[in-house]
């Protein structure tokens, strides 16, 4: 099957209201011929799952700023003013996660866990309206897996079975978004033939990779 595709046609199946994760910190690793593209098309009522909501010029932040976004489920927001702007006006429904939660939960998403225990939160606002479970005496919270409808990643090299290598921080999210949607599309910087990367430098295999974007 051939996974490479145009943008638009690699768009068509992302509407509306979808649930969309987008590898990238701070916009480092983030595909922004997608982003833009999503932008173009006008797509709305986004709920967002990503590391941060970048900057208003860079990354997903483009997304806040073109209110294309309603929900954002993220770590922080302080490198985009928009974000706390449109959450303090109630434009923008933000959900804060720890960092290493936020990433376990998308990790339990991709490993079809059922939830990931944390103490991370405990005592503070980050517990409220969740289970809690007492194990071998400590207290832990139950935080549910994080699951998108759609995935946009960003690879340096990828082969046109979909297997990807990421150079150096590029990497960072994109791995753990990359198995924790129903569709998985990657932005690549260059596409190669199959057995031009080394296998031992394959960072999300093919098998999780749904359409490919040059």
């Amino acid at each position: 099957m051939n996974k490479i595709k145009t943008i638009d046609q690699a768009l068509d199946s992302i509407k509306d209201g979808m649930t969309i994760a987008v590898g990238g910190f701070l916009g480092v690793g983030s595909p922004e011929k997608l982003i833009d593209a999503v932008i173009a098309k006008g797509i709305k009522n986004i709920t967002l799952i990503c590391n941060d909501t970048a900057f208003p010029d860079k990354g997903v932040g483009k997304w806040v700023v073109n209110k294309n976004v309603s929900k954002a489920i993220i770590s922080h927001i302080g490198t985009n003013p928009e974000s706390g702007r449109q959450m303090n006006a109630g434009e923008l429904e933000v959900e804060l996660v720890p960092q290493g939660t936020l990433a376990e939960r998308v990790r339990a998403a991709g490993a079809g866990l059922g939830g990931v225990l944390t103490p991370t939160g405990i005592g503070t606002i980050v517990e409220q309206g969740k289970q809690k479970l007492n194990v071998g005496g400590k207290d832990y919270l139950l935080e549910l897996p994080l699951k998108a409808d759609v995935a946009l990643i960003k690879g340096c090299i990828v082969d046109k079975k979909g297997n990807v290598y990421y150079n150096k921080s590029t990497r960072n999210f994109n791995t753990l978004m990359a198995t924790a949607a129903d569709l998985v599309i990657v932005e690549a910087e260059k596409v190669v033939e199959v057995g031009e990367i080394d296998p031992s430098d394959v960072m999300t295999p093919s098998i999780f990779v749904d359409v490919i974007v040059e």
